[in-house]
């Protein structure tokens, strides 16, 4: 098993991530530069968060001019795993694996606090190791984190299960003053049709290990890396570049 971890200019979780996956879940993880245009034996793949090229033009906009893109496309396409945290949830919208777009933030600051979510669909590659309806605590750091989409899409995210996490209180009660950003229908993580993509604004790499204070975020990465060991069809054969264990 090798799960890949794109780094463009600008990421800065593209390490915490391969750290939880290699260090505290145990699994090899390959670091993989923006302009390599492969991923053989690469399983599964992590779009991490950070500042992609600066957040010029706007969050993700440049990022999906990469060579890395179009393949990551194909590699979903096939059927392939792909977690976009943060950043990489946003570059997913801009790439077109998940519908939507991101909005600045309702108060159009930047907002960086640990929040609630609640998990509202625990049978995705990347929930089955938590409980349906269960709150993590997970940190947020994001300036445009508002998830917009039109009515009729939205329909359809509701209808398909394709909502995965929504902010909410400690009990998981979605209220308006547990929304931090002003996202729609209070939605922090969303999948697409097929099940494959996942895009979340929360960052699980930051709260894997006890050490940080909460391990909530470790079952985000363990249920991608059960998904891959127990579903052989859901391991997509395709190259990468610099390992990182």
């Amino acid at each position: 098993m090798n799960i890949g971890v794109i780094v463009f200019p600008g990421s800065n979780c593209d390490r915490d991530c391969a750290h939880v996956v290699s260090d505290i879940c145990g699994r090899q993880t390959s670091l993989i530069w923006h302009q390599e245009t492969s991923l053989a034996t690469i399983d599964a793949v992590i779009l991490p968060g950070g500042f992609s090229y600066g957040d010029y033009l706007r969050s993700g906009a440049i990022a999906r001019c990469s060579p890395i893109i179009e393949v990551i496309i194909q590699f979903a396409q096939n059927g392939g795993l792909v977690l976009g945290i943060c950043n990489g949830f946003q570059i997913l919208l801009e790439i077109g694996l998940l519908p939507g777009a991101m909005l600045r933030n309702q108060d159009l600051h930047f907002i960086c606090e640990d929040v609630y979510v609640k998990v509202e669909n625990a049978s995705t590659p990347f929930t089955n190791r938590c409980e349906s309806g269960q709150v993590l605590k997970l940190p947020i750091a994001h300036a445009e984190g508002n998830y917009y989409t039109d009515p009729v899409t939205l329909s359809a995210l509701q209808a398909n299960a394709q909502i995965v996490f929504r902010y909410c209180d400690k009990d998981g009660y979605p209220t308006q003053t547990t929304n931090p950003n002003g996202s729609l229908d209070n939605i922090a993580g969303i999948q697409n049709a097929a099940g494959n993509v996942l895009g979340l604004m929360p960052h699980p790499e930051r709260c894997a290990e006890a050490l940080l204070g909460s391990e909530d975020g470790q079952k985000i990465f363990l249920s991608l890396i059960n998904s891959l060991t127990t579903d052989s069809s859901s391991i997509a054969q395709h190259p990468i570049a610099h390992e990182t264990s």
